[in-house]
């Protein structure tokens, strides 16, 4: 993309308010086209950083750079932290260069732009670089109470687990690419899910101080649990009666439409997992679905497990208790 091309995008997305967080938060930065940005950061708060990509999973541009906002923003959600500021990355063919392109493009940096603005995070810089195929994500850096971080290895027996956003983005998205029958619905139901930040669940991990929380995204919800299960040394009972699914997810997952790489979690991780007589093949595979901008899974005490379902419904959030937390043992996931 010529840089001219840049320079006028970019330039609709500056901050056109005097009390935009880039007022006080940033020192110097892209309003006057520093090769870096210096920024402010609260006394007394640690830093987290995360990076994440990806290739559009619906065809509306704005909508995918909101979603690939949303699914970067998430790892700092996960963590019980804040957005606090991020850059853009883009990867964007030549072939896509001319007016149709410049607007795609522009409709995706506004959609990244709306989902940092509602995170309360600042946009600071960016990369872009030549590739065969559209590329968007984001560099984020987020703050949080160093006292207050919800991690992997923090599954304790007796936690009930609580999930946020239903499953079933990675069938919906294959479906959306072979455009089998209700994939416009289906491409709404992403558009709506994916692009919904995890902000409530992260506001929940700092009010009831969660040391467990993990977001839902490539490894899928079996592969995210096992990762937190073996790291702390404990198994997980997930009752898939009570998983929410997305509309159609079953119905595609039985047709076959299920990406390769859900194929993939679940071969990686077989030897730990047990499943029940009764659940279905269907069933199995979506808890290993590729999931794109999925939602937290909390760990949550017994004793508060009201009150976080309370807070989360407060933030605009669902709230689906789909497991618990046993003593471990060779077996780490077990599907009821």
């Amino acid at each position: 993309m010529a840089p001219g091309v840049l320079e006028r995008l970019l330039g609709t997305l500056r901050c056109d308010t005097v009390s935009c967080a880039e007022e006080s938060r940033v020192l110097a930065g892209r309003a006057r086209n520093e090769d870096a940005a210096v920024l402010r950061i609260p006394e007394g708060k640690a830093i987290v950083q995360t990076v994440d990509i990806l290739t559009p999973i619906v065809g509306d541009p704005f909508h995918f750079g909101r979603i690939a906002a949303a699914n970067a923003l998430s790892d700092v959600y996960a963590l019980g932290g804040e957005p606090w500021c991020a850059m853009n990355i883009v990867c964007f063919p030549s072939a896509c260069e001319g007016e149709e392109g410049e607007r795609a493009l522009g409709d995706i940096l506004r959609g990244g732009l709306d989902a940092l603005r509602e995170a309360g995070a600042v946009l600071v810089g960016g990369h872009t670089v030549e590739d065969q195929e559209i590329k968007y994500g984001l560099a984020v850096t987020g703050i949080i109470d160093p006292d207050i971080v919800a991690t992997n290895d923090g599954l304790v027996p007796g936690d009930t687990l609580v999930l946020t956003k239903p499953l079933g983005t990675g069938v919906l998205s294959t479906a959306i690419k072979a455009r089998w029958e209700g994939w416009e619905e289906s491409e709404e139901l992403l558009r709506r899910w994916c692009g919904k930040l995890n902000k409530g669940g992260a506001a929940v991990i700092r009010a009831l101080r969660l040391r467990a929380a993990t977001d839902v995204t490539g490894f899928g919800l079996g592969g995210h649990l096992l990762e937190m299960a073996l790291a702390s040394g404990v198994a997980v009972k997930l009752e898939t009666q009570a998983l929410p699914l997305l509309p159609r997810a079953e119905e595609y997952a039985d047709n076959g439409l299920i990406p390769a790489g859900s194929h993939g979690n679940r071969r990686y991780w077989q030897e730990h997992v047990a499943v029940s007589s009764g659940v279905s093949q269907t069933v199995e595979s979506l808890v290993f679905d590729v999931q794109t901008s999925g939602g937290l899974v909390l760990a949550v005490p017994e004793p508060v497990v009201d009150e976080a379902v309370r807070l989360l419904h407060e933030q605009g959030d669902e709230a689906w208790i789909i497991g618990h937390v046993t003593a471990g043992s060779k077996t780490a996931l077990v599907l009821a």
